[in-house]
């Protein structure tokens, strides 16, 4: 196919598409509209012309990871489904090579985004929860699955273990060192239950 034929059959859909494949080739860093446009065989203005700029590009790519979470066949406990759409939250995150920090660096008020927050706080609010706590709860999930999943994709680039190892000692970090081995990285999935059961156990 060529290159004209290429930039007749884009649009945005296509260009957030590669921009996702080349997330998951190369990384987050690798990411930009001209390297989309080297992905697509097409010019960079081509590319531009769909999605305007790398920030709003990078928007789109997160709406689309979070576009992702399937909102179905959920738990009929409002507590339980709150509990599920964080997980299916973490899971898509971690469907992507740095899918974490794509997502915790935008804010994208677009479909798929929006759909998973109606879907959480709606749980939540049919917890029993105000007005007021389900958004901030709803916020405080997500940040936490974020947070946690961003330093789980960083554990292939950055040995967290070995730091914390290195670093504190039992002479001067006594209550680290005591809990370090709670810390590794193979916990990953306790943590985040844990977390997660800490944040809802109101609900």
């Amino acid at each position: 196919m060529t290159k004209t034929q290429q930039s007749d059959r884009l649009d945005p859909a296509t260009v957030i598409r590669a921009g996702l494949d080349l997330l998951d080739d190369k990384g987050l860093d690798a990411v930009s509209t001209r390297a989309v446009a080297d992905w697509l065989g097409v010019r960079i203005n081509t590319v531009q012309w769909h999605v305007k700029t790398k920030a709003r590009m990078l928007d789109l790519m997160a709406d689309a990871v979070l576009g992702e979470i399937p909102l179905t066949d959920l738990p009929a406990a409002p507590a339980e489904r709150a509990r599920e759409l964080a997980r299916r939250f973490r899971r898509a995150l971690l469907s992507h090579r740095d899918g974490a920090a794509l997502v915790v660096g935008t804010y994208p008020a677009e479909p798929g985004t929006l759909s998973f927050a109606e879907a959480l706080v709606e749980a939540l609010l049919k917890c029993g929860l105000g007005d007021r706590e389900a958004a901030w709860t709803s916020w405080a999930v997500i940040y936490f699955a974020l947070g946690l999943t961003q330093e789980e994709q960083a554990v292939d680039h950055r040995p967290l273990g070995d730091i914390l190892a290195r670093a504190i000692s039992e002479t001067t970090h006594p209550s680290l060192h005591r809990v370090a081995g709670h810390l590794a990285p193979a916990s990953f999935d306790e943590r985040f239950e844990v977390g997660v059961a800490a944040l809802l156990a109101g609900t």
